[in-house]
């Protein structure tokens, strides 16, 4: 690659480098002579020296200088691009704790000179998505520098670019899942093992920041002066595709992947991974107050439940499950709650969001309005004139807490789309996958999403356990109320519950041979008394109640006294439901 070196530009650099090397002795002004006769041994007038192109978007040349694409050694290598936006629903304490972390700002990249003022990434971004008002600082962007970009907590969404607004046509849309969502996107080129990244997995990316304005330039006036050579968007059939595939850098910045790695979780109060010793350091130091924190936890879910400690039993052990496992297509581990009996009451089940977001890294509230159901794209589809995954709401990270709030229901119709949409929301929770809309096919996607869903009867949708809510106070301003609770917390504590909630969910769990047996014996004796009184299907679910009973009190394995528990659980609420279903007459 033909470049002048900076011997020729800026020779002083080179002799000052030289004299560093040799001190202040008589050595460094021969060293100096033979260097500069060694280099004009080397080369031409032409000036042809090698420079890496890796990590770079545009060659650096300046003027009367070309890129030597015949040379031998030109070497061609391949990368992958893959688009990526931060983790959807992240909580707002997340976001706070990472940006306090690491204070460091990006910096544009200095492998090109501007011939203009360029306003900075943060103040592009402002202007062309947000007003004025609606500016915050997003502690999930790319920043970096050209040395050592800073840690990127991004999450794969799928290969592609963006597309723009039907309405405007200054305006880019950068294909978040969640509506509302704001904060940078990114494109991330990775040089190393992309085949090992998939759909929604979490990255951290250390890289180097790229924002050359031509990046952005997409028109004929590109391939006048032969400038578009190595320009991707030369290959791209639609001139919509290429506008959604090079967005302005200044909105949708390049980063060149150094390092790379996936992600467990992103809760900035443990360990990356939790796999090697100061995994292991961790889980020691909150073993001894364990006991505690569970109690205190499951004291200000009961009062966030009204008083019902049953509920609350049942809630904190839905936070720390998750599916462990896939047996054929059955995902093990799930534990979806539906929980019955609240309040018509749209701002008691905004405060209960609000309690789940200050306890889980991501989450999402969806009010199943008939609106929701018949607009919302819940399903990713596949957008062939942009060549581009549209993204949908079900598009999640894995363990992120989403709440269905069914108690907005009303009387309607659902058109083709909200049945769509109600089938694809049945799939996620029985079966935690979902069904990306290819047009002409559907292909499955697994995911492992918490889904809690509130009623005011049982739900339409398919839950694993369904537990009905038994308020033991009806406060007279439950937003306050609510409000109360959530400010009564002291901040060490909640972090002491955020640690708590994560850490568990992370755990390995194993049932023994002995209790194995003991557990056989005792179903068996179960079916003897009355054989409709428990099914295969009940001894799984109680086997995920004690699981999550063990985990949730810091065990890896299942102990008799724990089973006791969860079988002590499984009958109360079930007590609880045909007490309703008695009173109502018309619960199933």
């Amino acid at each position: 690659m033909p470049c002048v070196d900076d011997w020729v530009n800026d020779p002083l650099s080179a002799v000052q480098g030289i004299f560093i090397q040799n001190g202040a002795s008589g050595e460094w002004e021969k060293k100096v002579i033979e260097y500069f006769r060694e280099k004009l041994k080397e080369t031409t007038a032409s000036s042809w020296v090698l420079r890496f192109g890796k990590y770079k978007d545009v060659a650096e040349c300046g003027l009367q200088q070309e890129v030597a694409l015949n040379s031998a050694k030109c070497v061609t290598l391949e990368r992958q691009t893959f688009y990526c936006i931060p983790v959807p629903g992240e909580s707002e304490w997340v976001k706070e704790a990472y940006a306090s972390a690491s204070q460091a700002r990006g910096n544009p990249s200095t492998s090109y000179t501007p011939s203009r003022h360029k306003r900075s990434y943060e103040e592009d971004e402002d202007m062309e998505m947000h007003p004025p008002k609606l500016k915050e600082q997003c502690a999930a962007g790319c920043s970096g520098s050209q040395a050592c970009g800073d840690a990127k907590r991004l999450e794969k969404e799928a290969p592609g670019g963006h597309q723009s607004s039907p309405n405007c046509t200054t305006s880019i849309d950068l294909n978040f899942p969640l509506p509302g969502e704001k904060g940078p996107a990114c494109l991330v080129k990775v040089y190393e093992d992309w085949d090992s990244f998939k759909v929604n997995d979490m990255l951290e990316v250390y890289g180097i920041l790229s924002v050359d304005p031509a990046l952005g330039v997409i028109n004929d006036e590109s391939t006048k002066d032969g400038s578009s050579i190595l320009n991707p968007t030369e290959c791209m059939d639609t001139m919509e595709e290429q506008r959604v595939h090079s967005p302005p850098p200044s909105l949708v910045p390049r980063l060149h992947a150094i390092v790379t790695r996936k992600l467990q979780h992103v809760n900035p109060f443990l360990p990356t991974t939790l796999k090697d010793k100061e995994h292991k350091d961790c889980i020691t130091n909150i073993m001894p107050e364990l006991s505690t924190v569970r109690a205190e936890l499951l004291g200000f879910l009961t009062h966030v439940l009204l008083g019902d400690s049953l509920a609350a039993e049942y809630l904190l052990l839905h936070f720390i499950s998750t599916v462990y496992s896939r047996r054929d297509i059955l995902p093990l581990g799930k534990f979806t709650v539906n929980l019955s009996g609240c309040p018509r009451n749209n701002t008691y089940t905004k405060y209960l969001h609000r309690t789940v977001q200050q306890l889980v890294p991501s989450s999402y509230c969806l009010p199943m309005t008939l609106n929701n159901m018949n607009t919302l794209r819940f399903i990713p589809h596949k957008d062939y004139t942009a060549n581009r995954l549209v993204t949908g709401v079900l598009q999640l990270a894995s363990n992120t807490s989403l709440l269905l709030d069914e108690t907005l229901l009303e009387q309607g119709q659902l058109d083709a789309t909200g049945v769509r949409n109600v089938t694809a929301l049945g799939n996620l929770i029985t079966w935690q996958k979902v069904d990306y809309d290819f047009n002409y096919h559907q292909m499955e996607f697994p995911c492992n999403i918490n889904v809690l869903i509130t009623s005011e009867g049982r739900s339409l949708l398919p839950s694993d356990c369904q537990v009905h809510l038994q308020p033991q106070m009806i406060p007279a301003n439950v937003e306050e109320y609510m409000a109360n609770l959530q400010t009564a917390v002291v901040p060490s504590m909640l972090k002491k519950f955020r640690i708590y909630v994560s850490l568990l969910r992370l755990m390995d769990y194993s049932i023994s041979d002995e209790v194995t047996k003991a557990v056989e014996e005792d179903f068996v004796e179960m079916r003897k008394s009355d054989p409709r009184s428990i099914t295969a299907e009940d001894l799984h679910q109680l086997l995920v109640v004690a699981r999550l009973v063990s985990l949730s009190a810091g065990h890896t394995t299942l102990s008799r006294e724990r089973w006791q528990r969860a079988k002590q659980l499984e009958v109360l609420r079930k007590s609880r439901i045909q007490q309703q279903t008695h009173v109502n007459g018309n619960e199933p």
